[in-house]
This record gives C-alpha cells, sequence and structure tokens, in this order.
C-alpha cells in the first residue's frame, strides 16, 4: 500500500502540473512569499486521487478485510478527506474567510466522530487513570483534534518539502507504534489507522519529489489540510480507541493522546511558539510574521535546503526518542525530560539567534516572506493577480 500511494502521489503529480499550466493555476511571487519564481498549485488534489487509490486498492486485498468488511471507519475518512480537500482547494483557488475554512474542518471533525473514529479513552498522565469521555464531550474531543492537526500541517508548510518531508518522519514513526499495537494485542486487525498512516507516508514519498528545493508544485492547502486530516483520523483511530496500558506501548507512562504531540512536535512548537508571540505583540492569531522557525534558519544562513533538513532532523530526533522505550521497555522516566530538553534547545538555539539575525541584517536574506498565515494559511503562496490565460513558464 505504501508503494500505491507512492506511485499513485507520483504520477498523478505530473497530470497536475500540466492542468496547472493549462488552466494558470500558478503561486506568483511577491515580497510576502518565499518561492522566486511561478511555482504551480493543485498538488493536493494529485495527494487526493492518490489517497482514493490507495483506499479502493486496498479494500480489494483479503488481508484488509477486517478493515473494510462492516466497519464504517474507512468510508468516514474518505469523506471526511473529501471535505477538507475541497475546502482547501476553494481556498487555493480564491481566498476564503477563516471562520469558511475553520467550518469545514468541524464538518469534516464531525464526519469522522459519526463515522466511529472519536476520542473515547483519555489517559491522565503520571496518575496512571484513564478518563472516558462522555458522549458530549467526545465529539468536541474529535473535532478540535481534527481542527488542531489541519492546522499544525498547514501552518508548517512555509518552506518547499518541509511539511512534505515532516508528515512522512511523523506517519513512519506512529506506523511503527500502531504496529507494535497490533503485535501486542492492543488493537484489532479491523483497525483503520495502520492503513491510514501508511498511506500517508506513500502520499508524502510520492509528492517529495516534485516539492523538494526548488519545487515545482505545491501541494497548496488542500494538500496541507488533507495530510492533516488523515494524520488525525489515524491517531484518532489507534490512540482514542484502547485504553490499555503497558510500558513503552502507551507513550511510557504518558497518555497515548500525547503520541502525535511528539511525532509532530516541530509543527505544535512552531504554532504554540507562534501563538506566544504573536499574544506578547497584542496582534491577531492569524497576523503573518517572518519568525517561524524556518524563516529564522535562514535569516541565520542555512539556506532552502539546509533549513528544511534541519527540521527534518528535529523531527527524526523526536521520533525516535519517543520511540526507543517501544523496543526496549526501558527509559520511560527519561523520555519526558529529554523531550522538553529539545523543545529548550530548540527554542533558545534560534529565537535569540533569529532575532538578533533580523537586527542586524545577517542571514543571506533568502528569506523573503510568507503567506497569510496562522490557522488555516501556508508560506508557499495562492494564486493571485494572474492574467487570463497565462501559463507557467
Amino acid at each position: 500500500m505504501l508503494a500505491v500511494a507512492a506511485g499513485g502521489t507520483f504520477g498523478f503529480t505530473f497530470l497536475a502540473r500540466r492542468l496547472a499550466a493549462r488552466f494558470s493555476f500558478i503561486a506568483m511571487p511577491d515580497e510576502r512569499r518565499v518561492h522566486e519564481r511561478p511555482t504551480a498549485m493543485g498538488g493536493g488534489g494529485a495527494m487526493f486521487l492518490a489517497f482514493l487509490l490507495a483506499m479502493a486498492v486496498a479494500s480489494q486485498l483479503s488481508q484488509f478485510h477486517p478493515v473494510f468488511r462492516g466497519n464504517s471507519e474507512p468510508l468516514g475518512v474518505v469523506v471526511a478527506a473529501a471535505v477538507i480537500f475541497v475546502i482547501g482547494m476553494v481556498d487555493d483557488l480564491r481566498e476564503v474567510s477563516a471562520p469558511a475554512k475553520a467550518s469545514g474542518q468541524v464538518l469534516a471533525g464531525t464526519v469522522l466522530y459519526f463515522s466511529g473514529l472519536t476520542m473515547l479513552f483519555f489517559r491522565v498522565p503520571l496518575l496512571g487513570t484513564t478518563v472516558v469521555l462522555s458522549p458530549d464531550l467526545a465529539p468536541l474531543a474529535t473535532v478540535l483534534w481534527v481542527f488542531g492537526m489541519a492546522n499544525a500541517v498547514n501552518l508548517i508548510d512555509g518552506l518547499d518539502g518541509l511539511a512534505t518531508g515532516i508528515v512522512a518522519i511523523a506517519a513512519g514513526a506512529f506506523f511503527i507504534y500502531a504496529d507494535r499495537l497490533l503485535k501486542a494485542g492492543n488493537v484489532g486487525p479491523e483497525n483503520s489507522g495502520l492503513l491510514v498512516a501508511v498511506i500517508v507516508l506513500g502520499l508524502c514519498v510520492g509528492f517529495l519529489p516534485h516539492n523538494f528545493h526548488p519545487a515545482r508544485i505545491f501541494m497548496g492547502d488542500a494538500g496541507a489540510m488533507l495530510l492533516g486530516l488523515l494524520m488525525a483520523a489515524s491517531t484518532l483511530s489507534v490512540v482514542g480507541q484502547t485504553d490499555a496500558t503497558f510500558s513503552g506501548r502507551t507513550y511510557f507512562f504518558f497518555a497515548p493522546i500525547f503520541i502525535p504531540f511528539f511525532i509532530l512536535g516541530i509543527p505544535i512548537l512552531d504554532t504554540a511558539f507562534a501563538i506566544v508571540r504573536r499574544a506578547g505583540r497584542r496582534s491577531g492569531l492569524a497576523q503573518p510574521d517572518k519568525d517561524h522557525l524556518h524563516h529564522r534558519l535562514m535569516r541565520l544562513g542555512h539556506g532552502h535546503r539546509r533549513s528544511v533538513v534541519i527540521l527534518w532532523i528535529w523531527t527524526l530526533l523526536l521520533s525516535g526518542l519517543v520511540l526507543y522505550p517501544t523496543f526496549t521497555n526501558r527509559g520511560n522516566a527519561v523520555v519526558p525530560f529529554a523531550v522538553a530538553a529539545l523543545g529548550v534547545g530548540l527554542y533558545t538555539l534560534f529565537a535569540p539567534l533569529g532575532v538578533r539575525a533580523r537586527v542586524g541584517g545577517g542571514g543571506n536574506g533568502s528569506a523573503r516572506g510568507e503567506g497569510r498565515d496562522g490557522f488555516g494559511a501556508n508560506g508557499t503562496g495562492k494564486v493571485r493577480d494572474l492574467p487570463a490565460g497565462r501559463a507557467a513558464p
């Protein structure tokens, strides 16, 4: 299924690039964006088609019969993915308001809830107790989970290949974790989370050759929010459906709900820093700025590719650190402090240096800006002010 998703995305992206040139679906560079040349949009469409292809193929394979037979989860994931893809594509074509985009994300989360993908159990860290969410709170928790995941991935999509690589690492790490749960008998073969995780990995692997710097196509909001929705669905299926505990399987002695927070540490940290930073400046949460982690790295002179690779390495470190006890059953007490140290180190290293580089004019000057960001934006650009009939170079 990894090969089907990767091959499908790789092939469909060529078609998306041709259609983008034919219909002038192009992100034009300007002072607010990082990219320096007209670049095709619509990569999210290739991802969505490859996702549908992979789900269709999986439904016909005997080993996935428990996932698709008498189980509403796969259909719910497909419908929710379609909802959020349409909202994202409309936003890529003609900018929609933040409330309208949020409404689409809420609708997608609601679809997941009614299909059976919901947050049922919430283990309380350190106390060893499990909270069973009431029917009143479960829908809210599910919608918030989808909303947070979709926007975290969308926010980090500011450099060529950055979001694609981070989500690929996160999906791969989460698949390894979920596979350990399956082999330990703590999730059943009917669980759709493993299948969705490996498909997400395939989507990213197939898209990355087109998207790594210099990118030949962007995924846009449609692709970023689709990846966030699929990661949310995968994690809901695995961590929200079990209340079992064991060392190294419920993220050490922590709650399973924290797994995606660790694996997706870079986009979540970047989102948290943005909220704190803008609150301190008394500016709106959706107010764009140039102080994201990737902008700071570029101002320090690392360049586009190196900045992306550095953030990939941080994601690998976080994922490897929190997966270590699942194979050794040791290191539970150390992991939370090590993760906190990595987060503090990331902020301590980049925050002051980024400020000094900006004030002193350091860096290579390649961080030329970003698109409107906050909750539902990315730095790779929108279609703006392009005369009708103009094709991509």
